[in-house]
């Protein structure tokens, strides 16, 4: 070899080394990233030329990341659904307490049974009534918290889609770079990062799967196979709801002009935020407040006045409690939406309206055909010990409130309670879990893919002796050369 062609080769060789130390640092740079994958500078070798670098490639494992992926939309949309379910469980808190519809009824039937113990007693009755009035109001109440939760949800599903459409217009602009570099030979390894951190975040709001094309172009979709990216971005549409009520059915979410949500759709995705949150607001909510308005429908019937005339006549009225729908009773096992919202103590029998709690002994809410204790004694208990009979007593009630479809109103109304209470376990668990296995996925793929300092200080070491032989082969070629003027002189 001659000594012009050694130079060369020492000085190829420098410049190899500088670019490798240069991709080095960009790896040492993101150490502890979980964003990053480590980056690998390809040297091939020229003959009669030396070295130089072909290209810079990085280190993925598809199984892996597309496993991430997948756990990411899971976990996403279990954490909506158990968030959500925290915040429904607030209408039962701790039975104990006394706050919830269940323990109100019990408490309810202990009243009357202390009022049919004394029933001259003018405390018992307006005691009865104003527990009534605590079981109606804490029904009310669960029944606008159930629905500012779908509400919540709804908005919640508007903001997902925002963000799903910021991030494919992105994940379009980002996509273009890496097919142009692709196509040129330049580096793209960090826009290639780039795209995949956008991958994960897509993925949080729905459930996809990624194709990647020629000159590293890549194709999403959801999970159920509706196009999301296929070059251009594709629009993800949703008209929210601004308010709710229990007969309010929420709108489908689109992509592509595809429902991919509700009952409409055929190709409904299965994962994601969007997913937990649509679970929430048409199913979750609406089976719990299903259960509301049974419970309500349920007391209504329960405390009912029959027309007492020697040949009755008249059809059954409301009695201690009523509702919008009065003088009707609301249809027997079948729901009433929003039933629990509007079911509210008679006036005429609650005393902070001007009523007449006695009436809840006597009867007569309904009119003078409905009067019990037509003889106005005071100790006059049978109208008590009926209502308590009836509390007692089995109940149809509607299936699709997804509970027993005959039981007593206290029993049906814990097992609403323990229902609740279930899901939201249930949905904490679930979602501890699949952080767990995104956790374990992540640190398996960062440990394949991402930076380890050890290994690059090591290269580091390589680098510095490859550029300490290069440079000691020039400064021998510089002597040799120096060596061959001087004898020439």
């Amino acid at each position: 070899m001659s000594l012009s062609a050694s130079l060369n080769t020492a000085l190829s060789s420098l410049a190899t080394t500088a670019e490798q130390t240069s991709v080095l640092s960009r790896n040492i740079a993101r150490v502890g990233d979980p964003t990053a994958s480590r980056k690998n500078a390809n040297v091939i070798t020229m003959p009669g030329s030396g070295v130089r670098l072909a290209s810079v490639t990085r280190v993925v494992n598809v199984a892996l990341f597309n496993n991430v992926l997948s756990t990411t939309s899971s976990v996403a949309g279990q954490r909506a659904i158990a968030d959500a379910l925290d915040q429904l469980e607030q209408t039962i808190n701790d039975t104990e307490l006394d706050s919830s519809p269940a323990a109100l009824m019990q408490k309810l039937a202990n009243a009357i049974q202390q009022y049919a113990s004394a029933p001259d007693s003018i405390a018992h009755a307006q005691s009865a009534v104003a527990v009534a009035r605590d079981v109606a109001t804490a029904l009310n109440s669960a029944t606008d918290l159930v629905q500012n939760v779908r509400s919540q949800a709804d908005a919640e599903i508007s903001g997902s889609v925002d963000s799903l459409n910021t991030l494919l217009s992105r994940f379009q602009s980002v996509n273009a770079e890496v097919v142009k570099g692709t196509r040129s030979g330049a580096d793209v390894t960090d826009y290639l990062d780039q795209r995949d951190q956008l991958l994960k975040q897509i993925s949080e709001e729905i459930g996809i799967r990624a194709t990647t094309r020629a000159n590293n172009d890549m194709a999403i979709y959801t999970d159920s196979g509706v196009t999301l990216f296929d070059v251009t971005a594709r629009s993800v549409s949703f008209q929210p709801t601004s308010i709710y009520g229990a007969a309010t059915t929420g709108n489908a979410v689109y992509a592509d002009g595809v429902p991919i949500t509700g009952s409409s759709a055929t190709m409904g995705v299965g994962s994601g935020r969007i997913v937990g949150l649509v679970k929430v607001r048409d199913d979750l909510a609406t089976t719990y407040q299903s259960q509301l308005d049974e419970v309500a429908r349920g007391l209504i019937s329960a405390f009912a006045e029959s027309d007492q005339s020697a040949v009755p006549a008249l059809p059954d009225v409301p009695g201690l409690f009523t509702w919008s729908g009065a003088p009707a009773l609301p249809p027997g096992g079948s729901i009433t939406p929003g039933l629990a919202g509007a079911i509210r103590v008679n006036a005429l029998v609650d005393p902070d309206q001007g009523g007449n709690a006695k009436l809840l002994r006597d009867g007569g809410i309904g009119g003078a055909a409905y009067l019990y204790n037509s003889g106005g004694v005071s100790g006059y208990t049978d109208r008590l010990e009926q209502l308590q009979e009836q509390m007692n007593a089995a109940q149809s009630f509607d299936p699709a409130a997804k509970l027993s479809s005959s039981a007593t109103l206290n029993s049906f109304a814990s097992s609403s309670a323990a229902w609740l209470e279930e899901a939201r376990r249930t949905a904490s668990d679930e979602a501890d879990y699949r952080s767990t296995l995104l956790e374990r996925s992540s640190e398996a793929l960062n440990k394949v893919t991402g930076v380890n300092l050890d290994e690059e200080m090591t290269l580091m070491l390589e680098l510095e002796r490859t550029y300490q032989a290069s440079s000691k082969l020039i400064s021998t070629i510089d002597a040799m050369l120096g060596a061959l003027l001087a004898s020439m002189r």
